[in-house]
């Protein structure tokens, strides 16, 4: 055996062995194979790959199929690694997204495999699984407009370093505010963070929402304070706040604020944007994704606009 030829596996060597027995001491192969345990059938299998192929034909081989009709297509795969790469998705939106747009269906634990296979299956820190005793109770409101969360959301001029942000690129501030029972939501940019621009949001809030609204909740923040409580009394709206210091109670606002940073924010690295009429055009552009085509995982894989259809159906 030369010196670049690998060395024989176990099983190899013992194979070897055995063709060697009947050659060299016994001449016949009934009573070698008794003697150490197998079937004619098998010696006769080895012999002739060795006889083939040499020692090498003794090597221990794959039991894998050499085709699998079930394993997942090529650009299926493609598909899911683009979605983890891209979007950060865990394997129930991949499936949710697979089956909407590509009508593809792969079950969570299987989109779960091959993110596994492919060394992805462990999301960032920021998003992993929190144990049950670590998560807060998700609830719902039964009606759309039953209650309306708004928060705000700063954003760092959109391609700026922190020199450029020193050398006069403008602040933004992205007003949020989404519907408890439906997810549907509505965003608006503004330079400035005080209760004028509050009170405009809400009067464009009111003006977009395809229904009437009864309560708004918000946090303590400066910009929701007296003339915006009440200016929303004066719209025949109640306006509670939430308990100083616990953001979990305007957890949707919340949750959908780290879903712009995921999804939108983190696309727009790179670009430029100094105007805040560019910047709304593009946030509207993001706001009718969100809720007419992007499947939501708190809402069972529908889109926002279709739980307000189902609610609105159910209601009538």
């Amino acid at each position: 055996m030369s010196k670049s030829t690998p060395a024989l596996d176990r099983e190899a060597k013992r194979r070897l062995a055995i063709i060697r027995h009947v050659e060299e001491v016994t001449g016949n192969v009934a009573l070698t194979c008794r003697y150490y345990g197998i079937s004619r059938q098998a010696y006769y299998i080895w012999y002739r790959r060795y006889l083939a192929e040499g020692v090498d034909g003794l090597r221990t081989r794959s039991k894998r199929p050499k085709t699998c009709p079930h394993a997942t297509r090529a650009e299926v795969v493609e598909k899911i690694l683009y979605l983890r790469q891209n979007y950060h998705f865990g394997p129930a939106k991949i499936a949710m997204y697979l089956k909407r747009y590509h009508d593809i269906t792969v079950s969570h634990s299987g989109v779960w495999r091959i993110l596994k296979r492919l060394d992805l299956n462990r999301l960032p820190a920021s998003q992993r699984y929190k144990r049950h005793d670590k998560r807060w109770k998700r609830y719902e409101k039964q009606l759309p407009g039953h209650r309306v969360q708004i928060d705000v959301k700063f954003i760092e001029p959109i391609g700026a370093t922190k020199t450029g942000r020193r050398g006069g690129r403008n602040k933004y501030y992205q007003f949020t505010a989404i519907d408890d029972c439906t997810r549907l939501r509505v965003l608006r940019i503004y330079p400035q963070l005080n209760q004028k621009t509050a009170i405009q949001f809400l009067d464009y809030v009111l003006q977009r929402l395809p229904f009437q609204v009864q309560v708004i909740q918000t946090d303590n923040g400066a910009e929701f304070q007296t003339a915006f409580h009440w200016h929303v009394l004066d719209k025949g709206i109640a306006h509670t706040y939430i308990k100083p210091r616990t953001p979990r109670l305007n957890g949707k606002v919340e949750r959908s604020h780290r879903i712009d940073a995921e999804e939108f924010y983190r696309m727009l690295d790179g670009v430029v944007i100094d105007d805040a009429e560019v910047f709304n055009d593009k946030l509207r552009e993001w706001e009718d994704y969100y809720n007419y085509h992007r499947p939501h995982g708190g809402l069972d894989g529908q889109t926002p606009y279709e739980r307000l259809k189902q609610k609105t159906t159910t209601q009538a």
